[in-house]
């Protein structure tokens, strides 16, 4: 398998994914950071007084995190993979079982997706809330769709590079975002 620089649309998309992780995550992270010192530290200690529904507000911002923390791994390779036996293996072999493995998986994102988006559109009507401030889970059904769907999708990319004979290039968030 040759190696060379992913094609101009994974580079696009990698640069629209790492923009949307970070700053989202970012402001997600600054979000629960503030909000849970508030809470235990001045509110619940200080006051005696805790914030009615902060668990309801920290829970669904994990949601959020967990949603942009998906395709972002998927991305950069750090899904966990085994490669126990790929040195045994001839190259061929290796190449169509990793082709196989991502179909597999891809098949089962698109199932996982469809059934996310279901479960979106029955949230209101069963009355699925948070605890206290009865949140509806219907926007962070689709959130989580839209993550799974965009592992997906970086699976199909995956393929489309194993199939052409170019080896997967991971992203890289090491360097500055530009």
């Amino acid at each position: 398998m040759s190696e060379q620089k992913p094609p101009t649309f994974i580079s696009q998309f990698d640069r629209v994914l790492t923009w949307i992780s970070f700053i989202f995550g970012g402001v997600t992270l600054a979000f629960m950071t503030g909000y849970s010192t508030l809470n235990v530290l001045v509110m619940r200690k200080a006051l005696n007084s805790p914030i009615i529904g902060a668990e309801d507000l920290l829970i669904l911002s994990l949601v959020v995190i967990v949603a942009l923390s998906i395709p972002l791994g998927g991305r950069t390779g750090s899904h966990i993979e085994i490669e126990v036996l790929e040195t045994r293996m001839s190259a061929w072999f290796a190449k169509w079982s990793m082709i196989v493995a991502k179909i597999a998986g891809l098949i089962m994102l698109a199932i996982m997706t469809q059934q996310l988006i279901h479960a979106g559109q029955s949230a209101v009507r069963f009355g699925e809330t948070t605890q206290q401030l009865l949140i509806s889970y219907e926007p962070f059904y689709y959130l989580l769709a839209v993550s799974i769907g965009c592992y997906a999708l970086i699976l199909a990319m995956d393929i489309w590079q194993l199939v052409r004979g170019y080896k997967v290039v991971s992203l890289k968030v090491s360097g500055p975002l530009v």
